[in-house]
């Protein structure tokens, strides 16, 4: 099982869709090495280095949270259904009202469009908030997803830049 790092006051949640078996066996977030969402927070801007999966708890140290729409975990996640989408979608939605961070940025666009009953979604910020989160989608960082490394930091430094201007 992959807990959530969850805490009052983040500047950011990074949401991914399930765990995958390396992260389920670990119990570690973002735990295979092919993931990279480790390098790209750091490149990004929201850590001063690069944590490893098993640090995964220092990232309240940075005022960044982790969570997931669906517990199940699955080799890749296009074997999670829509329905659990859904469900996760709406179990997310009450984690975020709980914990209000500045933002809540999702890993993935169909995971967003599924989770959230939404169409046709750009990257980047929505219109949509949770109270007072921004939401924002970001491509997956998954070593699946064929999106460069630089295209993934840029962005996610365009939310760590938007989250700096709005100072909180």
């Amino acid at each position: 099982m992959v807990k959530d790092i969850l805490a009052p006051g983040l500047r950011v949640v990074f949401c991914g869709i399930n765990p995958g078996l390396s992260s389920a066996g670990t119990g570690f977030p973002f735990a295979h090495p092919a993931n990279r969402f480790w390098k790209v927070i750091h490149q990004a801007g929201f850590t001063d280095r690069q944590l490893k999966p098993e640090e995964a708890e220092h990232l309240l140290d940075f005022r960044c949270g982790v969570t997931k729409l669906v517990d199940r975990p699955t080799v890749q996640a296009t074997e999670v259904s829509r329905k659990e989408l859904h469900d996760g979608g709406r179990q997310l939605i009450a984690k975020i009202e709980d914990y209000q961070p500045q933002a809540l940025a999702i890993l993935g666009k169909q995971a967003f469009e599924q989770g959230f009953s939404q169409r046709g979604v750009q990257w980047g910020k929505q219109s949509i908030t949770i109270g007072a989160t921004q939401v924002w989608v970001l491509p997956n960082t998954s070593g699946l997803s064929r999106i460069t490394l630089d295209k993934l930091v840029e962005a996610f430094k365009e939310l760590d830049e938007a989250l700096i201007v709005r100072g909180r």
